[in-house]
């Protein structure tokens, strides 16, 4: 529902502001008010730009699907093979002990905790097709256990909560997209959005725990986010202390390691299972050709509808304001032209993805904007979306304060995601 209003919203707006653009060139020299504000001819040709835009992007957006289908066949079909060799069972098996503790109000060996398990697992593989399933099932076993079937219970909202922080391991289709916008190095942007989603998922944690008076010092789960925390300080403290020959030379190596050892660990599970590797790869690959394709329609509605409002001048005057406010206050202003990312991620991963996509376009893939709208896509999830569809799907009216947690952790992961990119780029992480 929101997206509607979005999509909708970029129009009407884009119309309005291109509108004053050419009032105001055309006045500008008949009322003082106006003559206070250069205009260019470029304010009278607006509504040409906004027209070509519309052509640019719709082409743009079917080129970039048709670099999609190569890349998110190979990936499914990976992803395929690790589900079928029981990579989620194994991160599930690692994970139990901790998810027992914040989910108090659930009997042990209950079967909502397992779906629970496999949905957070999936969506750390990046298997969001295999998540979405899984989630839904939780969310109608959790529903068994809730005495008032029209309000969210606390186990469903710690549950939806740490969902929408999006604890992600392999952020497969941000990479896609960083190299058809010919990154140097796709793979670059994978420990700072590993950080930064760790936080958001850490603020999430603890707005719940809060809320719902649960202990976060129990020592199992101290063991859980000491030791995250620790793998996070570690990799900080390392970073510092390298110098820019061996950061950069770090950063090309850790990323595509990391990457590349999900793969052999899937095969290894898969010669475990005996899986018949070519068969079930091909079974995943098809469906990334299917996702590819049916991506096209929503790709060139939401870019179409971003450039449209790009083009108008829109997107300018808000985010020159925010620039101004940022510089006013004393503020580095590098980040601001990633924002309409972290804004629009909350309300609509397709809206998000095409202000990353947009983003990394307009200022490049490697510059700091384009890394940080990506970091931005990767940190968090679509919480109003993702509250929509599972609470949607049990009926239940009163969400309590599921939205607002969720916010917070998207506002830390935002935040976060920003403070690690300046750090990161100031001791030369990403070279240059």
């Amino acid at each position: 529902m929101a997206l509607n209003y979005i999509w909708l919203g970029f129009f009407l707006i884009a119309f309005v502001v291109a509108l004053l653009r050419v009032v105001g060139y055309n006045l500008q020299n008949q009322f003082d008010w106006f003559a206070s504000t250069i205009f260019d001819v470029a304010d009278h040709d607006v509504f040409s730009e906004i027209v070509m835009s519309t052509f640019d992007m719709a082409e743009y957006s079917v080129k970039l699907s048709i670099y999609l289908i190569g890349v998110m066949t190979l990936w499914l079909g990976i992803m395929r093979i690790g589900e079928k060799g029981g990579a989620i069972n194994a991160l599930a098996k690692v994970t139990s002990p901790f998810f027992v503790r914040i989910f108090p109000d659930i009997p042990k060996n209950h079967p909502a905790m397992g779906s629970m398990l496999m949905n957070f697992c999936a969506n750390m593989l990046g298997l969001d097709n295999a998540a979405t399933p899984f989630g839904l099932k939780a969310m109608d076993q959790l529903q068994e256990l809730n005495k008032d079937k029209d309000t969210a219970s606390n186990s469903q909202i710690m549950f939806l909560v740490l969902n929408t922080s999006g604890l992600t391991i392999i952020p497969i289709s941000i990479m896609a997209y960083r190299a058809a916008e010919n990154a140097a190095n796709p793979a670059d942007v994978f420990l700072p959005l590993l950080m930064a989603t760790f936080f958001s998922t850490l603020a999430g944690l603890i707005t719940v725990s809060f809320i719902q008076k649960i202990n976060l010092f129990n020592k199992v789960v101290i063991a859980y986010i000491g030791g995250l925390s620790l793998i996070i300080a570690g990799i900080f403290t390392g970073l510092k202390h390298m110098q820019q020959e061996q950061i950069t030379v770090f950063s090309n190596f850790i990323g595509n390691f990391i990457l590349f050892g999900f793969i052999v660990f899937f095969l290894v599970l898969g010669i475990r299972k005996k899986l018949p590797f070519f068969e079930v790869f091909i079974d995943g690959a098809k469906e990334g050709f299917t996702v590819a394709i049916k991506i096209i329609p929503y790709l060139v509605g939401m870019l179409v509808g971003i450039g449209v409002f790009r083009a108008s001048g829109a997107f300018d005057w808000i985010i020159n304001g925010i620039g101004w406010f940022f510089a006013f206050l004393g503020f580095d202003t590098q980040f601001v032209d990633a924002l309409p990312t972290a804004f629009m991620k909350p309300l609509s991963g397709s809206g998000a993805r095409g202000m990353m996509v947009e983003t990394m376009r307009t200022y490049g893939a490697d510059s700091f904007a384009g890394r940080l709208a990506s970091v931005f896509q990767g940190s968090t999830e679509t919480t109003f979306y993702t509250v929509a569809v599972y609470y949607g799907a049990i009926s239940v009216k009163n969400t309590r304060y599921t939205i607002g947690a969720g916010l917070i952790a998207d506002l830390a992961g935002a935040i976060a995601a920003i403070l690690i990119m300046y750090w990161l780029t100031n001791i030369g992480f990403f070279g240059g």
